[in-house]
C-alpha cells in the first residue's frame, strides 16, 4: 500500500515538473518568435524598379502559345524564376500550385528559366508542370537581372512591377502579395517606417 502511495506521489511530481517545463518552453518560443519575426522576400536593387512598366516581350512557352509579359489587361502575373538543379525551387512547386489555385481568378503563375530545352522538358515531365506557362528565355532573366534563384516578380494587371525578390519559402512568396497590397516594397522597408 505504501508503494502505491509513493508511486502516485512520484507520478504527480513528474506531471507538475512537465507542466512547468512546457510552460517555460512555450514562453521561450514566444520570445524567440518576437525576436526573429518572419522576413519577406529579399528585394534586389537590380532590374526594373517597383512601379516601373515591364518591357513589352512576347516569350516562348514550352507548354503552349507564346506568352506576353505583363499578361492580358486585368490579370496579374507572378513570374517565378527557377532552375532544374535548384532543390529549393522544386520544393516551392507545391506552394506555387496552391497559389495558382487560390488566386487563379486574378493571377497567372508563370515559371521561367533559361538553358537547354530538353532538360526543362524533363523537369516539366517529372514535376508535372504541364498546366503552368513555362517560359524559356535568357532575355527575361537579363531584363530582371536575376542573379540568384529562386527569384519571383509580381507584375500587376497594369503591366507594372508590384513586388520582386529572392524567395526561399512560401511565406516569402506570399510577402510579395502583401507588398503589392500595402504599397510597401518589402517587409524590410516596412520595418524601417516610423511607428
Amino acid at each position: 500500500m505504501e508503494l502505491l502511495i509513493f508511486s502516485n506521489i512520484a507520478l504527480w511530481i513528474a506531471v507538475l515538473v512537465q507542466i512547468a517545463v512546457i510552460f517555460a518552453l512555450a514562453r521561450q518560443i514566444g520570445i524567440l518568435y518576437e525576436r526573429v519575426s518572419p522576413v519577406g522576400a529579399m528585394i534586389s536593387d537590380s532590374g526594373p524598379d517597383i512601379g516601373a512598366q515591364v518591357p513589352a516581350l512576347t516569350l516562348p512557352n514550352l507548354n503552349g502559345a507564346e506568352l506576353p509579359l505583363g499578361g492580358p489587361e486585368g490579370r496579374a502575373q507572378l513570374v517565378f524564376f527557377l532552375s532544374t538543379t535548384c532543390p529549393i525551387c522544386k520544393a516551392l512547386i507545391p506552394a506555387l500550385r496552391s497559389i495558382r489555385d487560390d488566386e487563379g481568378r486574378w493571377l497567372d503563375v508563370v515559371l521561367a528559366s533559361d538553358g537547354r530545352e530538353a532538360i526543362h522538358r524533363r523537369l516539366i515531365e517529372s514535376e508535372n508542370l504541364q498546366s503552368f506557362p513555362y517560359v524559356l528565355s535568357s532575355e527575361l532573366g537579363m531584363t530582371f537581372k536575376v542573379a540568384k534563384l529562386p527569384f519571383a516578380v509580381l507584375i500587376g494587371p497594369d503591366g507594372k512591377v508590384r513586388a520582386k525578390g529572392l524567395v526561399n519559402s512560401r511565406e516569402q512568396l506570399e510577402s510579395l502579395f502583401t507588398a503589392s497590397e500595402t504599397g510597401i516594397a518589402s517587409v524590410q522597408a516596412a520595418a524601417a517606417l516610423p511607428a
